[in-house]
C-alpha cells in the first residue's frame, strides 16, 4: 500500500511539474475555427485568381493590354494580401478570446512564463519562415512560397509543442510533410494551403476539443 501511494505521489508531482512548465489552455475550438477561416479564404482566393486568369485569357498581346495586366496583377496581389491579413487576424483574435476563456476556467494565467516560452518558441521559426518567404518573393520564386510557409509553420508548431499540449506536434509534422510534398507540385500551392491550414486545423481542433475541452464544457 505504501509503495503504491509513493508511486501515486511521484506521478502527481510529475503532473504538477509538467503543468507548471507548459501552457495547457490552448482551445481546440479555436483550431477548428481557424481551419474554417482558412478554407473560406482559400475559396475566395481561388475565385479571385480564376477571375484574373479569365480576364486576360483571350486578350490581345498589345501594349495597352500589357499595362492593364500589370495593374490587374497588382490589384490581385493586394486583394490576396488583404484576404490573408483578415484571415490571420480572425484566427489570432478567435484563438486569443477562446484561449483566454479556457485559461480563466482553468484558473490559469494567459500571460506567464510558460505562455511566454510557448510564444517565443513558436515565433522564431514562424518569423524566419516569413522573412524567407519575402526573399522568395523578392527573387520571383513564387511557386515555393506555399511549401515554405507550410514547412516553417510546421516547424514552429513542433518547436512550440515542448511548452504546451504535446498533440500540437502532430499538426506540425503533418504540415511539414505536405509542405515538402508541395515542392513537387508547383502551381498547386493554394490547394496545399487549404489542406494544411484548413483541413488539418479542423481535424486537429476537433481531436483536441474532444480530448481536452468537451468534458469540461459539459461540466
Amino acid at each position: 500500500m505504501e509503495s503504491s501511494k509513493y508511486l501515486e505521489d511521484i506521478a502527481s508531482i510529475k503532473t504538477m511539474m509538467s503543468k507548471s512548465s507548459r501552457f495547457m489552455s490552448l482551445s481546440g475550438l479555436s483550431g477548428i475555427l481557424a481551419g474554417v477561416y482558412a478554407l473560406i479564404a482559400a475559396v475566395v482566393a481561388h475565385y479571385l485568381i480564376q477571375g484574373h486568369i479569365q480576364l486576360f485569357a483571350s486578350s490581345r498581346e498589345d501594349f495597352l493590354n500589357l499595362i492593364l495586366r500589370i495593374f490587374a496583377t497588382a490589384e490581385l496581389a493586394g486583394n490576396l494580401i488583404i484576404l490573408f491579413l483578415v484571415t490571420l487576424l480572425l484566427a489570432i483574435g478567435t484563438g486569443i478570446i477562446l484561449t483566454y476563456k479556457k485559461a480563466a476556467k482553468n484558473k490559469e494565467s494567459i500571460w506567464d512564463s510558460s505562455s511566454k516560452r510557448l510564444i517565443a518558441n513558436f515565433a522564431i521559426p514562424l518569423v524566419t519562415g516569413g522573412v524567407f518567404s519575402i526573399v522568395l518573393i523578392q527573387y520571383g520564386i513564387i511557386g515555393l512560397i506555399a511549401p515554405a510557409t507550410l514547412i516553417f509553420y510546421g516547424l514552429a508548431l513542433v518547436n512550440a509543442s515542448k511548452y504546451t499540449l504535446g498533440d500540437i506536434k502532430y499538426l506540425g509534422l503533418a504540415n511539414i510533410i505536405i509542405g515538402l510534398i508541395a515542392t513537387q507540385f508547383i502551381g498547386y500551392g493554394l490547394y496545399f494551403w487549404a489542406l494544411g491550414f484548413g483541413v488539418f486545423h479542423i481535424i486537429y481542433g476537433a481531436i483536441m476539443y474532444n480530448k481536452y475541452d468537451r468534458q469540461k464544457d459539459e461540466k
